[in-house]
């Protein structure tokens, strides 16, 4: 049977699922494939393009969402958490490859949201920087609600006595990327207003 790329990138997301990245090896994956692995390098030159391919598959039903851009940021963001949620380690693994300019879905991520603050009024210059800091808040939100999730399925007892299945999450979510928002928003009223 021919190892093809998609089969590579299906057994590694299972992985995932099952084990954790941490345990997303290309050893272990060349066992779940039964092939060696350096058959593996013939579809992915290091293990960060795999990883790469790993987030865009997480990442591949976020599409662009149409409304203004308060609803696009929030709409866009929303879906981005998601996905990262329904993946074991789904956060940390997309964090990784961003970090890496490894996935191709979080460039296109970026780019809404930064065409959603340069619609917003964001000077061109910081239009990026402000959609990175949207990005880096989703992914650090889901990261930690990951890490919580995980520790409560553990049984372990969180230090601040808290546990995530019994906070509202979603709310919490909300709440810091209405921060956000409202903190393009306040900028782009400064630059138009020549309080910059």
């Amino acid at each position: 049977m021919q190892l093809h790329k998609r089969d590579v990138v299906d057994a590694a997301t299972t992985l995932l699922d099952t084990y954790g990245i941490a345990d997303l090896t290309m050893r272990r994956l060349a066992r779940e494939l039964d092939v060696s692995p350096g058959a593996l390098y013939w579809h992915f030159a290091n293990k960060q393009q795999l990883l790469g391919a790993v987030a865009d598959r997480i990442l591949e039903s976020i599409g662009d969402v149409s409304a203004g851009w308060q609803n696009r940021v929030a709409g866009i963001c929303g879906r981005l958490r998601d996905a990262l949620l329904s993946h074991t380690d789904g956060a940390e693994l997309v964090s990784a490859s961003f970090a890496a300019g490894q996935s191709e879905a979080m460039s296109r991520i970026l780019a809404r949201l930064t065409d959603a603050a340069a619609d917003a009024g964001v000077d061109p210059t910081h239009a990026e920087l402000a959609a990175r800091t949207v990005v880096y808040y989703v992914l650090g939100f889901t990261a930690d609600e990951q890490s919580r999730l995980q520790w409560d399925a553990a049984g372990a007892e969180l230090p601040d006595g808290q546990s995530v299945i019994a906070d509202d999450a979603n709310g919490r979510f909300r709440f810091g990327l209405r921060l956000l928002v409202d903190g393009i928003a306040a900028q782009s009223d400064s630059v138009v207003g020549g309080r910059d």
